[in-house]
């Protein structure tokens, strides 16, 4: 049985290494949990780097028996390896909030995002709940499908465009030595992606590489199948690899009734929290860096098919998850 005590303060970030691990502990301690007890805990190879929790130096703990001990909170921010490692042991304590992907794709958890709430899981959960938080790519995605429901949403397809940051520092450090490498007409390396990502636009990485572009598509369409449910159209999904350190793009293409207007458009994305930039600031990977909403441009008709509307959006893919996770703990703390 889950302990669940209501009146510990205990939060737990497995994977606290990695890039999500780190925003979401920034994230937390400017939050209502700012002064709970922080134990940041990690796979063995990330194990003793010192960082710190709280305003003091602490160092990353490889997971023991009592880990999880009296833990409210417990954030799954590493692999999805380690995740499924260690769900069973972190459930047994208390609420589990997962960003690895792990258990949406396991059917372990009920799914949650702000645009669409709470979503019912794809099977019962066991005594301690698990919450999933999904991506920033099928959270801009899933919002928007949400968003252009009401104005007759016929088809929706979409192109994400994902950065190397999500294959965590080391596709960040491979990035800026490639690009380094190319500039100073040396042979890159590849030890990471098995392929060049520096100035390079991508629908697969190498057969060597131990991250995918595949993998990240499923994981993506699986999540927005599990946002939207039967709710509305399910959109098509493609995913690319673009050489830049962070931030999620997208490039959609919608079908709508004949009577969507560029101003019905903007007021349905609004309702839904999406952040309309102006007219003359197209959404980037840059402008949307270091924010915790999704950015929308402009929409544009599309002259060849009378209704059909081309949307430009970009988010945070380190910055959003984290943050919605944050908003999911204060729901339910």
């Amino acid at each position: 049985m889950p302990s669940m005590e209501r009146e510990s303060h205990r939060i737990v970030i497995a994977g606290a290494s990695s890039l999500l691990g780190a925003e979401l502990k920034s994230l937390l301690e400017e939050s209502k949990f700012a002064g709970w007890d922080f134990r940041l805990l990690d796979e063995e190879d990330a194990a003793g780097t010192l960082t710190e929790a709280g305003g003091e130096a602490t160092v990353i703990q490889p997971v023991e028996e009592g880990s999880f001990e009296k833990a409210r909170f417990t954030f799954f921010t590493g692999s999805p390896r380690f995740t499924l490692a260690n769900l069973l042991a972190a459930m047994k304590e208390g609420t589990v909030i997962d960003l690895s992907g792990e258990t949406i794709e396991r059917g372990l958890s009920t799914l949650w995002f702000p645009a669409g709430g709470e979503v019912k899981p794809a099977m019962p959960v066991d005594e301690s709940p698990v919450y999933a938080v999904p991506t920033a790519a099928a959270t801009s995605v899933s919002t928007l499908a949400l968003g252009l429901a009401p104005l007759g949403l016929k088809g929706l397809i979409v192109l994400c465009a994902l950065p190397v940051s999500e294959a965590g520092r080391a596709g960040i450090e491979e990035l800026e030595t490639q690009t380094s490498q190319l500039l100073s007409f040396q042979t890159v390396g590849k030890p990471v992606f098995d392929a060049q990502v520096a100035f390079t636009v991508l629908d697969r990485f190498g057969s060597g590489s131990s991250h995918s572009l595949a993998a990240a598509r499923r994981r993506i369409r699986a999540e927005v199948k599990t946002c939207l449910g039967t709710k509305v159209v399910r959109p098509a999904v493609q995913v690319m690899h673009a050489p830049v350190f962070y931030g999620t793009v997208f490039s959609a293409w919608a079908e709508l009734d004949k009577g969507a207007t560029c101003q019905s458009i903007l007021d349905a994305c609004k309702k839904v929290g999406f952040f309309i930039t102006q007219e003359s600031e197209s959404p980037s990977n840059m402008s949307a860096a270091g924010e915790a909403v999704i950015q929308l441009g402009m929409p544009e008709p599309e002259p060849a098919q009378v209704g059909s509307w081309w949307l430009w959006g970009a988010a945070d893919n380190i910055r959003l998850p984290a943050a919605n996770a944050v908003k999911l703990a204060a729901k339910l703390a």
